[in-house]
């Protein structure tokens, strides 16, 4: 149990103090906001620090923050460590930086902040990815909360062939739509509140029995640092691409833009984008703890699927009242970030091709081809043997590579505004993570299968080279004038 103590007490501590230094690099200020600039009463809409802060919150922590965790756990106590330092120094770094530069920029998306900050072939590259990572997100938090909520909620059998299964997943598509086509303020801004109560609810409930329940939780120790995975997985990569939305999540940076639209005041930054990242390692560190204590009780295996895990800490740790909020609060999560994610896609889309989104007819014109695709790839994920495993792969690894783009244009920023010794904030953890996902792709058999020892090296050249052209991309872009709203 000291590790996980530790490893919260440095969560909290660090992100305290890390998130004060985010906040004296950016220096807010107060220059009007995109939400006042440019309201519109769909996507530009004032709203109050605590609702945004909350909806950031949801949006970001889908079913990472859960089923990363408790797949990551199995590599050891080194979790309760890496999760909080990635956290602080990776993912809420990213999330802020991201958020700030959207609201410095009138509350433009990551493509057009890719645009402006690189050049030309990043835009096209990051284009691709994006939308293919936002199309995975739909499908991955349909699938998610709607099997957990057929198997566990309802006792259903969650099967391809069950009608309740796609009738589950038809109430899920129908909210989606409606979240993605109305006012932000009309469904997502009323119901996040009753969502977000769940969350904290369940998330309360679990870190209190960890402590009250008499669980045991292993300490770091010389022999179990470097990871003990029984499957003998290596550490690294593999553990930085399965537990992403509590360390590091690409995705992010689309919904901190999204919600920048919202903001009233840019001193509320801190709150809305970094803290909330802060929350999401909580989140992800008391389910790590979760799964290694029904773990060392004997209750689930290490070969268990991470979403009957859930359903056994949920019930066993909480009863079974407690348990039910808990379930429902997992299945809350996916929903909160797949809805926003085809939100975000869909003012990606209109940004790239430039179509107003005043009207529900323009609205429609995007979201429906978007809907298709997603419905397509779902129905293929639930029909194939071991779908749902390719599919969160390719999630996973897209996932952290949407991350080195944003890494890059908050160093070149920072790197342009003169700000020299703080880009080190943004190219340190992006090389790592050109390091990472470079290493896995080419090491698994998603990608080109290579023998390990080869994917290392082919990783580190790609993480130099990626941080040499960031740094030189940052001295040859010079001052960058900030929009002035």
């Amino acid at each position: 149990m000291a590790t996980f103590i530790i490893g919260l007490a440095v969560l909290i501590a660090g992100g305290w103090l890390y998130g004060k230094l985010c906040d004296k690099v950016m220096k807010p200020d107060d220059r009007m906001t995109p939400a006042y600039a440019k309201e519109d009463g769909v996507d530009f809409v004032p709203m109050k620090e605590w609702k945004n802060s909350l909806i950031n919150l949801l949006n970001i922590a889908g079913t990472g923050p859960i089923i990363g965790p408790i797949q990551g756990i199995l590599f050891g106590p080194i979790a309760f460590i890496l999760i909080p330092i990635g956290c602080i120094l990776g993912g809420a770094m990213h999330d802020y930086f991201t958020g700030m530069l959207s609201m410095r920029n009138n509350g433009a998306q990551m493509p057009t902040l890719i645009r402006r900050f690189t050049n030309k072939t990043a835009y096209n590259v990051y284009i691709i990815f994006v939308c293919l990572l936002m199309v995975l997100v739909g499908a991955v938090f349909v699938y998610t909360p709607g099997d957990i909520a057929a198997s566990q909620v309802f006792g259903f059998s969650g099967a391809a062939t069950a009608v309740s299964t796609w009738v589950i997943y038809g109430v899920i598509f129908v909210y989606y739509l409606l979240a993605t086509l109305f006012p932000i303020d009309k469904i997502i801004g009323r119901i996040y509140p009753v969502f977000g109560a769940v969350l904290l609810i369940s998330a309360v409930g679990i870190f209190y029995s960890l402590f009250a329940g008499g669980y045991d939780l292993d300490n770091l120790t010389l022999s179990n640092w470097t990871g003990i995975h029984p499957d003998g997985t290596r550490l690294i990569p593999f553990f930085f691409i399965t537990v992403a939305c509590g360390i590091v999540s690409g995705f992010h940076s689309t919904q901190t833009t999204l919600i920048a639209r919202s903001v009233k005041h840019e001193k509320q930054g801190r709150m809305v984008f970094y803290n909330m990242m802060i929350a999401e390692g909580f989140i992800a560190m008391i389910w790590a703890a979760a799964a290694m204590a029904v773990m060392n009780k004997g209750l689930a295996s290490g070969a268990a699927e991470a979403t009957s895990v859930i359903g056994i800490v949920s019930k066993n740790m909480l009863g079974s009242i407690g348990g039910l909020i808990a379930l429902i609060g997992v299945i809350v999560l996916p929903v909160t970030s797949g809805d926003t994610a085809l939100r975000g896609l869909r003012l990606i889309a209109a940004e790239h091709l430039n179509i107003n989104q005043k009207s529900i007819a323009s609205r429609l014109k995007i979201s429906i081809p978007i809907f298709i695709i997603v419905a397509a790839l779902l129905v293929w994920v639930k029909a194939s043997p071991g779908g749902f495993t390719i599919l969160w792969r390719y999630f996973a690894w897209s996932n952290q590579t949407i991350a080195l783009f944003a890494f890059a244009i908050i160093a070149i920023y920072l790197r342009a505004r003169g700000y020299r010794a703080a880009l080190w904030m943004a190219l340190l953890p992006g090389a790592w993570y050109a390091f990472i996902t470079f290493t896995y792709i080419c090491g698994e058999k998603i990608g080109f299968n290579l023998p390990m020892n080869i994917s290392y090296y082919s990783g580190a050249a790609f993480a130099l080279a990626y941080a040499v052209m960031v740094y030189r991309h940052g001295i040859k872009t010079g001052l960058v004038e900030e929009t002035h709203a």
